[in-house]
């Protein structure tokens, strides 16, 4: 599925639409108690997985929300394009960021949020981080950028399934999967 760059500015109401609804995702994480140091460790410690229920539930919100919208010609999809080295590359040092720090870049806003000073700090290295990211950016793109390039794909594209069976199909074993790990708890 390819289409044509998003160029047009968005409008007004588009961008307090964003406003909103970040303010509401932002306030359901603080209320699930996202922003909690001790909730973000025990999940990195494998012992408590609210983090995992929250953010598996807002996948599953979203994905169904966009599919059906995009079904409905409401929305139109801007696909990155998927590169498998980037990804890994990436996903380590969020990975490190994350075990270092305790906070992903969601659940530090909440933390800073909520008054958490240690979410000062990692709010400048994540500024810091990003800079630095766009300054390189033309460089990781002629190198890893390449590497395992699938193109601007979604999963249903890369697996040959349906849309609408791949959302059905991945939301319900996303519910089973959260239902499940509600009933595990280590004590």
């Amino acid at each position: 599925m390819t289409e044509k760059p998003h160029t047009k500015k968005p409008s007004l109401s588009q961008l307090m639409l964003g406003l909103i609804f970040g303010i509401v995702f932002g306030f359901l994480l603080q209320k699930g108690g996202v922003g909690k140091y001790h909730i973000l460790t025990g999940q990195l410690l494998l012992v408590d997985f609210t983090v995992v229920k929250i953010i598996g539930t807002a996948v599953l919100v979203g994905m169904i929300g966009i599919f059906t919208m995009h079904a409905m010609g409401r929305v139109k999809l801007h696909l990155k394009p998927t590169r498998v080295a980037a990804n890994i590359v990436g996903g380590l040092i969020f990975g490190a960021g994350f075990g270092l720090s305790a906070y992903c870049p969601g659940t530090n806003l909440v933390a800073l949020g909520q008054g958490n000073w240690d979410a000062l700090a990692v709010t400048v290295g994540l500024i810091a981080g990003s800079w630095l990211f766009a300054e390189m950016s033309g460089t990781l793109q002629r190198g890893i950028g390449k590497w395992g390039d699938f193109g601007k794909k979604t999963l249903p594209e890369l697996l040959h399934v349906p849309r609408g069976a791949f959302v059905v199909i991945f939301a319900l074993v996303l519910v089973g999967a959260l239902y499940a790990i509600g009933q595990f708890t280590i004590r």
